[in-house]
């Protein structure tokens, strides 16, 4: 696959991510409490994962799946940092679903499982395009 079709796909996972986090939120009384408590941190990872796989669509998956997790970890550790400028841009909606507003260890956790999820995917996919090419 070219890397512009990676993007493409990429990008429209990422709008997925998106609808799927904000529907989390949103609709989360709705949902089994495992996935209310849970799945926002993970679909947030995924978006994540969207965003840099768009940005170097060429490095390893295992490479990404590290700059995602190292990424999330360091929102989840900044959270633990309490400056009015911060703060302020936390009080925002935007800044609060990018940053957080409080550190939970168990968000690391969360983070690892939504980023597991987009690398099987991923690897999954990758390996069925390559079964195809064979036949």
């Amino acid at each position: 696959m070219t890397e512009l079709k990676k993007r493409v796909v990429f990008v429209a996972l990422a709008i997925v991510a998106m609808l799927l986090g904000l529907a989390s939120r949103r609709y989360g009384s709705c949902l089994p409490s495992f996935l209310a408590d849970n799945a926002g941190d993970a679909i947030w990872t995924a978006l994540v994962y969207c965003g840099i796989s768009f940005c170097v669509p060429h490095v390893k998956i295992i490479t990404r799946a590290a700059m995602t997790l190292a990424f999330a970890c360091a929102i989840e550790f900044s959270q633990l940092y309490h400056a009015p400028w911060i703060d302020s841009i936390r009080e925002t909606t935007l800044g609060g679903l990018v940053l957080g507003f409080q550190f939970v260890w168990v968000d690391l956790i969360r983070y690892a499982v939504g980023m597991l999820f987009c690398v099987v995917i991923e690897a999954a996919v990758a390996q069925l395009g390559r079964r195809q090419q064979i036949v």
